[in-house]
């Protein structure tokens, strides 16, 4: 009222500084939007990738399980370039660029393959060597655009937008895959032109520029994209990341198994990632804040609990509604990834040194995808020499020993609401935990 009478403007109000209200850097949705685009055109080809190459060209569990490892792992040492490469001038947009492009040039690799498994599985090489470029660089502008306390909101938000191009692209390849009368070349095609309109996005919205000096931490240690291991509390993560992927078999086997279970016809196979993408979607923000506000290091520990819980639902005996048993083990799924996929990274991002967000966060990501990559080549084995329940059962054994080693290792909350100084270096916190000490 009294404004409108002195004929001022009323004055803008400004942005929550705190609670759900915060608004999300810029950068960070950037990012999100060019996941989002990208995620369309990398899970259109992931979605009907296992039904193409177990049910079409008639691979062994073996070799897809090669395969699947291979996908998960020829990209862990140039996910180690990408990071170094990125610190390096802090080019972080330019090589996560390089990499969104290498992937989606993948596409066509697919379309020249053919049937041929060699030049099929050469194809998926490049798709996630084009992954292992851009992920660290990624991640390290979504810990560089945002403070410390909000990483586990800001990777919420972002794997949220990753995950809605996650549930868009199989039904994208569904609804190819119908219209075209299982024509997988159309779906190759689609997934191409997604991924270079993701490249473009990304060129002309992100940020190219970043100032590390407005982040708290040490001078960056370039050129030394181990630097990060010197740090106790990131080599702990680093193991409990590692050990708890040597137990995960991978989605491609667990979707696998749940068609068998329930006897799904083919066709319908495409569609089962999208309950667990549902389920990461709704929850990946929430479950991000939650980890800002107690810490990550629970959140981590349960997404791998409610994963082993997908494994033991697909051990239950026989009998049952279908449908109770799909929706529990995809809402499982959806559980594991949004309590451990983004919660991870920013559980790592503030132990790490600014100028060394890209090349902590690409070992750690190496680690875990190695360890992943021998989980899938080791159950697709198993498959095929006990048979897919024996094989169940062994994964579901060694991620319980994982997870009781993950809750051993994993520092309580580096960096989290408990640590005194989020994104300090080594030294800085052992000297502010110092302090504490001798303050009480």
């Amino acid at each position: 009222m009294y404004l409108a009478t002195t004929g001022r403007r009323a004055a803008p109000v400004p942005p929550p500084t705190t609670g759900a209200g915060r608004r999300v850097p810029a950068a960070v949705l950037a990012l999100g939007t060019v996941s989002l685009v990208t995620d369309v055109s990398s899970e259109m080809v992931s979605a009907v990738l296992p039904l193409y190459l177990v049910l079409g060209l008639g691979l062994s569990p073996l070799q897809f399980g090669f395969l699947d490892g291979l996908m998960g792992g020829a990209g862990a040492v140039v996910r180690l370039l990408g990071g170094h490469l990125a610190d390096r001038g802090h080019r972080y947009k330019h090589v996560a660029g390089i990499g969104y492009a290498v992937s989606a040039c993948s596409r066509l690799g697919l379309l020249l393959a053919g049937g041929a498994t060699v030049g099929i599985a050469a194809s998926l090489a490049a798709d996630r060597v084009g992954k292992g470029i851009r992920t660290a660089p990624r991640d390290a502008l979504i810990t560089l655009s945002s403070p410390p306390e909000d990483l586990g909101r800001s990777f919420g938000v972002h794997r949220a937008m990753d995950t809605t191009g996650a549930l868009l692209g199989p039904l994208a390849a569904f609804a190819l895959l119908w219209a075209t009368a299982g024509a997988y070349d159309a779906v190759f095609v689609a997934s191409f032109c997604a991924g270079l309109l993701g490249v473009l996005l990304l060129v002309l919205y992100v940020p190219g520029h970043h100032r590390p000096a407005a982040v708290p931490g040490p001078a960056p240690s370039r050129g030394k994209a181990f630097a990060a291991l010197r740090d106790p509390a990131f080599r702990r993560i680093l193991w409990a990341a590692a050990l708890l992927g040597g137990a995960t078999i991978g989605d491609a086997f667990v979707y696998l198994l749940l068609q068998r279970r329930l006897g799904l016809d083919p066709s319908w196979f495409p569609l089962l990632p999208l309950g667990a993408a549902a389920g990461y979607l709704l929850l990946a923000v929430p479950v991000g804040r939650i980890a800002d506000r107690v810490g990550r290091r629970l959140p981590f520990l349960y997404g791998h609990l409610a994963l082993l819980g997908a494994y033991l639902v697909l051990l239950a005996p026989a009998g049952g509604p279908a449908p109770l048993l799909l929706a529990a083990v995809l809402a499982l799924l959806g559980v594991f990834y949004a309590a451990t996929d983004g919660v991870l990274m920013a559980l790592a991002g503030p132990v790490l040194p600014a100028g060394g967000r890209g090349g902590g966060l690409a070992v750690l990501q190496t680690g875990q995808a190695l360890a992943r990559m021998l989980a899938a080549a080791g159950f697709g084995a198993a498959w095929t020499v006990w048979g897919p329940r024996p094989a169940l059962w062994g994964a579901t054994a060694v991620l319980l020993a994982a997870l009781a080693g993950g809750w051993a290792l994993l520092p309580r909350d580096p960096g989290g609401p408990g640590d005194p100084a989020p994104g300090s270096a080594p030294a800085e916190r052992a000297e502010s935990s110092t302090s504490e000490k001798s303050t009480s």
